[in-house]
């Protein structure tokens, strides 16, 4: 997964990540389960940026597992009810979603030093960036967002309902059933 910042600068103003949900590292039990269910304020402001017509569940079911040289490995579940808009019919389109999700966290100056590098990455077979340990804390948030964004249907279609394609003729307008060029020519 890309890193999320923790805030966005713009001008004078700060605009925090989307959801935020902080843990300390060291009150984490190996293996532990846990489960976040995202409030419904935060789904209103997660719908409107995913343009979503609603999303009335969100919650993330996962563990945690310590890895050498103070990392974690995350294995977790994302569970969701969204509704998104039919790019057909404009119609709403209802959809439950339940996503595997692994990442990592690393102290984050191991971060630092694996972007210096990034043929590093590359040869150890990473497929998604480590998320930062920072300050002894992890945040799920960016995870959980970026998994619900990544995992929505970008192209959502009601059962059964088609675009259907028309020539110009017997249902159009009498000014598009001419070409301009047939215009111009009537007027030589």
């Amino acid at each position: 997964m890309r890193k999320m910042p923790k805030a966005v600068e713009l001008g004078p103003e700060i605009v925090p990540p989307p959801l935020s949900r902080t843990l300390r590292v060291d009150e984490l039990k190996e293996g532990e389960g846990w489960t976040i269910e995202v409030y419904r304020e935060e789904r209103e402001t997660i719908a409107a940026l995913l343009d979503l017509a609603a999303l009335d569940r969100l919650s993330f079911a996962f563990s945690l597992h310590r890895r050498g040289q103070g990392r974690l490995a995350l294995r977790g579940n994302l569970s969701a009810a969204v509704t998104q808009t039919c790019v057909v019919s404009l119609e709403p389109v209802e959809s439950a979603l339940d996503v595997p999700v692994e990442a990592e966290f690393w102290p984050a100056p191991m971060i630092d030093d694996l972007a210096s590098s990034p043929d590093e990455a590359a040869s150890h077979g990473m497929l998604d960036w480590p998320e930062p340990i920072e300050g002894g804390k992890i945040d799920l948030g960016p995870v959980i967002y970026e998994t619900l964004a990544t995992a929505l249907d970008p192209y959502p279609k009601r059962e059964g309902a088609s675009l259907e394609w028309s020539e110009a003729g017997g249902d159009a307008l009498p000014e598009q059933a001419e070409s301009p060029f047939a215009a111009l020519k009537r007027l030589k």
